[in-house]
């Protein structure tokens, strides 16, 4: 059982936060990860990849998602279906926060940046959006 109130946030810079819900770190043994983020007004992710499949409901505000240059609007509970290694990013194009729930095939999620060639672990350190 997750209490999201008594969970860690990780800011990723740019105003964005992250509250990791399933990950290897909270509950080893698990074969997928989860968790939320937060995007303020005007704020996304830059372009990246992942090493695994991704799923992403969006829960709150307004954005869009861009998948290999195709951008696409999204309201809330519309949710995107990432393979890996397609290039894409979520953006808040609304006037309030925007609140995404991702869930990873895998407990060990890795993401490149467009235009580097270093793979970095998710959530860390190195693993900033802003």
């Amino acid at each position: 059982m997750f209490k999201v109130a008594e969970v860690n946030v990780i800011q990723r810079g740019g105003g964005i936060a992250t509250t990791p819900l399933v990950t290897v770190h909270s509950l080893p043994g698990a074969k997928f990860t989860t968790g939320m983020s937060v995007y303020p007004k005007g704020k996304g992710a830059p372009l990246h990849i992942h090493n695994c499949d991704e799923q992403v409901t969006l829960l709150e505000g307004q954005g869009e998602v861009e998948i290999d240059g195709e951008v696409t609007p999204l309201v809330p509970y519309d949710s995107t279906y990432i393979a890996a290694g397609r290039l894409h990013a979520f953006r808040n194009t609304g006037e309030a926060p925007m609140r995404i729930l991702w869930i990873y095939s895998t407990d060990r999620v890795t993401r490149t940046f467009h235009g580097s060639n270093e793979e970095v672990e998710h959530l860390s350190a190195k693993d900033l959006m802003g």
